[in-house]
């Protein structure tokens, strides 16, 4: 099968989006399966990235807007419809459809190529979090418009799909996300790093607590509720991660620790090493942070609200918290977890995501594909090779 991805962002941008793109990417390589990625093109000096998995990336041109200035927007020109083309696809995977990803719905219907738009970022609820309230009737038409041309439509998450109905989005399947279980795991526990972060305050017991947040910094993340606990004597807030809140929130968190972006081993260490993870925002579709945080055995608190809801089982692997009371409960729900019990708390989180594998959802993603093209992908042996760019 030959499967074009039209990534609404990807490298050197870290994001769930471009995780999932990469875990497709890497699974499209061991099936022997081809694969072709459009993305934005780097800004200010980011750089662009040619090729992931042995595929080849091609690139548009992208703008750096104000109110998301560390995520280039792909600006929508010709040249999807011009690769999409000369690639001729079996089936087109949209990662992430907004912008970018509504050129590639119009270039696939032009095309008659079958998409399959997988759902992964509430731009609605984003635009609602940049004082851009006016906007989300027309960010959910514009949301519509793509999805009801695609095939296929991929939630990841019960409150998602019941969204994306209720706003009229037809034909959809649940597509939810996998967790490195290998990679994300309990005994990635390090004391060395949990001195580190402690410093005075470490005595090699259990009376000192570490909290953390880990995600991107940004306005619709809310990571300034973690306020709720700075006046806690015996917790260390870390934050993970970077983006463009992270001095003001270094202002509002003055104690807690900023690590700035983590990858591979050191992410796991740091999820590891948390005795609470907790996600601030309501703004999820699935929280993949969460997932992982979960795997590594962290008991965690999350808004009642999005995909955390399908992934915590409240008061068994963490708690939900109502969003109008978040700050309010924070605290209790910090004790809860980390007294009494707190072993038992760290099983259960772990075990409850470990049939969450990226093999197995990614041959669920196959199977979708191929209900989208009705099993009938023609051979496309013979085309034609697409230049990088």
């Amino acid at each position: 099968m030959r499967v074009l991805i039209v990534a609404e962002s990807f490298l050197p941008v870290v994001n769930g989006v471009v995780n999932s793109v990469l875990r497709v990417l890497e699974h499209l390589r061991t099936t022997g399966d081809d694969a072709l990625v459009i993305a934005p093109a780097g800004v200010k000096g980011q750089g662009s990235v040619h090729e992931y998995a042995g595929f080849p990336v091609v690139h548009v041109p992208a703008l750096s807007l104000p109110v998301v200035n560390s995520l280039p927007v792909g600006v929508p020109s010709r040249k999807v419809l011009t690769v999409m083309r000369d690639y001729q696809p079996d089936v087109v995977h949209l990662a992430s459809p907004f912008v970018l990803g509504a050129a590639g719905t119009v270039a696939a219907k032009k095309l008659g190529i079958p998409a399959v738009a997988v759902y992964q970022t509430d731009v609605p609820g984003f635009a609602a979090s940049y004082n851009l309230a006016p906007l989300t009737s027309a960010a959910w038409g514009l949301v519509r418009m793509i999805h009801n041309r695609a095939a296929l439509t991929l939630a990841p998450s019960s409150a998602t799909i019941a969204e994306l109905e209720a706003r009229g989005v037809q034909r959809i399947r649940h597509w939810g996300r996998g967790v490195d279980a290998e990679r994300f795991t309990p005994d990635r526990r390090n004391e060395k790093l949990r001195r580190t972060w402690l410093g005075e305050r470490y005595d090699g017991t259990a009376d000192r607590r570490v909290v953390g947040y880990v995600g991107r910094l940004a306005s619709e993340k809310h990571v300034e509720r973690l306020r709720a606990l700075v006046d806690s004597p015996d917790i260390q807030l870390v934050v993970v991660g970077d983006g463009p809140e992270r001095a003001r929130l270094q202002r509002v968190l003055p104690d807690a620790v900023f690590t700035g972006e983590l990858h591979g081993i050191e992410l796991a260490e740091a999820y590891a090493s948390l005795d609470v993870f907790v996600h601030t925002g309501e703004f999820e579709t699935f929280c993949q942070s969460l997932q992982e945080a979960l795997a590594s055995g962290v008991p965690s608190i999350a808004p009642n609200a999005g995909g955390p809801v399908d992934l915590i089982d409240h008061g068994v692997t963490g708690e939900l918290l109502e969003v109008a009371r978040f700050e309010a409960d924070l605290p209790g729900a910090v004790d809860r977890l980390t007294c009494g019990d707190h072993y038992s708390f760290r099983e259960r989180a772990r075990a409850g995501v470990l049939p969450r594998t990226w093999p197995g959802l990614c041959d669920a993603l196959l199977g979708h594909y191929r209900e989208a093209t009705g099993d009938t992908g023609h051979d496309r042996q013979d085309a034609p090779n697409v230049p990088v760019s």
